[in-house]
């Protein structure tokens, strides 16, 4: 319930605050006053977007500020507390609009969000107003309002939750099934290229080696003659440095035994002797082995041509082109993979359809007797409204989709949304022999403002928004109609706290506590100030309300017998 509203350097209102009370609040006052910066105020501190059009001119912010009671079993108490914030100690909603736009949104001190604000706000108050009414005109929130006097939310929840379950495995089993079409050809790559891989064995480090032995068999004459000259020179010819070496380490033995310094160098022409020996043999073997070998030569180069080409075609180097081949086996387990998943899936989306087909179907076959019992009861206020004859009806269709459906989003060919397999429409004939038209096209604004109230005084027991606010609820309407008006308000104000903004007496006679709203010039500034109507100064404020400017002994007379009435049936 809201206890308190605070409003500061706010479109016409320089500091104003306001306590209210449970039951029947009516604000009054002479148009353009201010009564609808009130509305405003409460809108966004509820949660609606901000603009720096409203601070007052002069002033660099504007601030609001309201209190709620909450209720401990609530949604906001719920909200509140996984917020870390104590709900017992009521909440305390300040909004400080600055002309920089950058606002501010404090939650009991603490700065906060605009989500957390709307969460928070959703069941504290509702304002109906000209949005309302004109909300009414569309056939989306007339689903809402039957499942609401219905009681079916719970499970249109359970519906929503089903659908978005399933939306997104319908979206993965298009995207697989697509992927899986898409592949097919790319399958056939792939196989074709692994088996080219795969065929030709490589080995790392493989083309270098055949490198090297294609340059020895290009070259093996050239090699046989030069390793036999080499060897000849070394070893064989008469004079061979082996020979010739052996002789001077000969002379070198025997003058060191002249002088013992010259033995190491004596030893180590010999080893060197030795050495070359070993090595003309090593040459000579190396020569035996050398073949012209005309088929190895064309079978090194047919080799080579082959690694050749699979490294051009996959990454210029054997271990490229074998990391190509393991890369190329993990794509092609993923393809094959690919039916497997599209099963799982299906299998998934079949045990999900045929949970939301029930639950949808169960909902609509609930929704058509709700349908008939909340339109009985529309006509029976709008008959205590003084729209006595009028017909009203809530209609049922199925959903109709010009794009193709999912089967998993459908039963029975019904496209399937979040809200089930239904739109409802709400159908009126105000007069009687009419035919029921929808209420969009023929409702007058007394009319389409009974109709609001018709559902809000249907839904009292239903709704858990503590607070509802009327703003023109007395839009096209006077008289008899009017004194019908107010005590459908005041019947509400059992079940919920009503404010209501109006310029009839008929319905400002039932306040159980009245505020009158007005303008005044001060040092050239306007301003709007707000001031409780104690009971003494009622009948004066009805007056003015009857007459206007000018009140009469008549209209003060009317006006008390107004308010004398009223208080005799209270």
């Amino acid at each position: 319930m809201l206890i308190e509203l605070s409003i500061r350097n706010f479109a016409l209102i320089d500091d104003l605050r306001i306590s209210f009370s449970d039951n029947l609040t009516i604000l009054s006052g002479e148009t353009g006053a201010g009564k609808s910066i009130i509305v405003n105020a409460v809108n966004l501190l509820l949660g609606t977007r901000a603009n720096a059009k409203l601070i007052r001119t002069g002033a660099k912010t504007a601030e609001l500020e309201a209190f709620f009671e909450i209720p401990p079993a609530g949604n906001a108490a719920k909200i509140m507390e996984t917020q870390g914030i104590d709900p017992s100690e009521g909440l305390i909603v300040r909004r400080i609009i600055s002309n920089t736009d950058r606002h501010k949104i404090y939650i009991n001190g603490r700065l906060s969000t605009m989500q957390v604000l709307t969460e928070i706000s959703e069941n504290l108050a509702s304002i109906s107003g000209q949005h309302e009414h004109q909300g009414l005109l569309r056939d989306e929130l007339h689903l809402e309002i039957l499942d609401k006097f219905a009681g079916f939310l719970p499970k249109r929840q359970k519906v929503r939750h089903l659908y978005h379950k399933t939306v997104p495995l319908v979206k993965e089993l298009k995207g697989l099934i697509s992927q899986e079409n898409h592949q097919k050809e790319h399958l056939e790559l792939l196989k074709f290229q692994k088996n080219e891989i795969l065929e030709a064995s490589l080995k790392p480090g493989e083309d270098k080696a055949l490198e090297e032995e294609l340059l020895r068999l290009k070259n093996a004459e050239y090699l046989l003659q030069t390793l036999v000259k080499c060897h000849d020179s070394l070893y064989s010819k008469p004079g061979a440095v082996v020979e010739s070496l052996i002789e001077i380490s000969k002379d070198m033995e025997k003058i060191s035994e002249i002088d013992r310094q010259l033995a190491p160098k004596a030893k180590g022409l010999a080893d060197a002797a030795y050495q070359i020996e070993d090595i003309s043999h090593e040459l000579r073997e190396y020569a035996d082995r050398i073949e012209m070998n005309q088929t190895r030569l064309e079978q090194v180069e047919t080799r080579l041509e082959t690694i050749k080409k699979l490294k051009r075609k996959y990454g210029g180097s054997i271990e490229s082109v074998i990391a190509c081949l393991n890369h190329m086996e993990k794509e092609l387990g993923d393809i094959e993979n690919i039916s497997g998943n599209i099963e799982q899936v299906r299998e998934k989306l079949d045990g999900l359809h045929h949970r939301l087909a029930a639950e949808t179907i169960s909902l609509s076959e609930d929704r058509k007797a709700a349908a008939q019992k909340l339109s009985q009861k529309v006509e029976t206020q709008l008959a205590e409204l003084k729209m006595s004859g009028t017909r009203f009806a809530v209609n049922l269709y199925p959903l109709s989709s010009d794009k193709p459906i999912s089967p998993y989003l459908s039963v029975n060919g019904i496209p399937i949304s979040e809200n089930g397999i239904d739109r409802a429409e709400f159908m009126i004939a105000p007069n009687v022999g009419e035919s029921l038209k929808p209420l969009a096209h023929i409702a007058s604004g007394g009319e389409l403002s009974r109709v609001v109230l018709a559902l809000k005084a249907i839904l009292a027991q239903h709704d858990s928004v503590e607070t509802i606010i009327f703003d023109e609820v007395d839009a096209g309407i006077g008289g008899e109609v009017a004194e019908m008006v107010g005590q459908k308000l005041q019947a509400l104000s059992g079940h919920h706290q009503i404010i209501c903004i109006t310029h009839l007496p008929q319905i400002a006679k039932f306040a159980n506590h009245h505020f009158r709203i007005s303008k005044r010039v001060k040092s050239g500034r306007t301003h709007t100030i707000i001031e409780p109507v104690p009971d003494k100064e009622r009948v004066h404020e009805l007056a003015r309300m009857l007459g206007g400017k000018e009140i009469t002994q008549t209209t003060l007379n009317h006006a008390a017998e107004m308010l004398g009435k009223q208080k005799n049936k209270d």
